[in-house]
């Protein structure tokens, strides 16, 4: 079990009436806004499970992570505040290269009963595991929206039938991705994640990400290199360890409080290394 309330605290306490769609509309929000994408456990040599109770707990202790982390976690907290949730077997197609289909490289939540005048059937996509994309939850209504200064497409799946097709905007990390209709349990997960998590083509192993969306854009750190994209649109390479840690603290919330000299030290020789390694490949 969790506790809600303290999990409600940690996001700043948005959406804890009962289930509407704007209450939705508040937890999610203020979930991506809060809590971080981010994969530095794998950097830091720590091994996490798809278990969404630990994966809360984690978030708990001011911490992130990635889809199967920030989506199972997000899953229990609204099953516990009354809202019908379902977990859905997903697929992100990086780029136009790769065919789109439904690998289980991504965990996707939908929310049903909550009807509106523009949403009838009740229907939302809800994640919070997407990086740089969702900001809210959609409509399960095919259409085109805009949230802050990007557009999003929703339409019927081409791959995965009675599923949905997600496309990115043009500015973001991913080209889509599409889920299918039924429901799945988190242990579906389980091997997508070791390979996530382990595998040297894994683009968390080689590279470490943190994310953090709000309403006029998102704040992306890859290895040392932050960018802004939205509202602005800037770049800067992290230079010191110090200036690294005071990044991810003021910028997405990450203290690392649990993480100590050793393996603060280590951290940041893993990432200098891996940023020399990406420059030498680019000249």
């Amino acid at each position: 079990m969790i506790d809600f309330s303290a999990y409600l605290r940690r996001i700043g306490g948005a959406g804890d009436g009962p289930p509407s769609a704007e209450s939705l509309r508040l937890l999610h929000r203020a979930h991506v806004e809060r809590v971080p994408y981010e994969c530095l456990e794998i950097w830091l040599d720590r091994p996490t499970s798809v278990d969404p109770a630990e994966s809360a707990g984690r978030i708990l202790r001011g911490r992130g992570g990635y889809c199967y982390h920030l989506n199972g976690a997000f899953s229990l907290l609204l099953q516990g505040l009354g809202y019908r949730v379902t977990r859905h077997f997903g697929g992100v197609q990086g780029n136009a290269e790769r065919p789109a289909g439904v690998d289980g490289n991504h965990l996707v939540l939908t929310v049903s009963g909550l009807p509106t005048a523009e949403n009838p059937g009740g229907g939302w996509l809800v994640d919070s595991g997407l990086g740089d994309a969702l900001h809210e939850p959609l409509p399960l209504v095919e259409g085109v929206y805009r949230q802050g200064p990007f557009s999003y497409g929703l339409r019927p799946s081409e791959v995965a039938p009675g599923g949905w097709r997600f496309d990115h905007d043009p500015r973001g990390s991913f080209l889509g991705m599409d889920f299918g209709p039924e429901s799945v349990e988190m242990t579906a997960f389980a091997g997508m994640h070791r390979h996530l998590s382990t595998s040297p083509d894994s683009g968390f192993v080689r590279v470490a990400t943190v994310q953090r969306r709000d309403a006029a854009g998102v704040d992306i750190l890859r290895g040392l290199v932050l960018t802004r994209v939205g509202d602005r649109e800037n770049r800067l390479t992290v230079e010191t360890p110090d200036d690294y840690f005071a990044l991810l603290a003021d910028v997405f919330g990450l203290t690392l409080d649990d993480v100590g000299p050793a393996g603060r030290a280590a951290l940041w020789d893993r990432l200098v290394t891996a940023q020399e390694a990406w420059e030498a490949s680019r000249s």
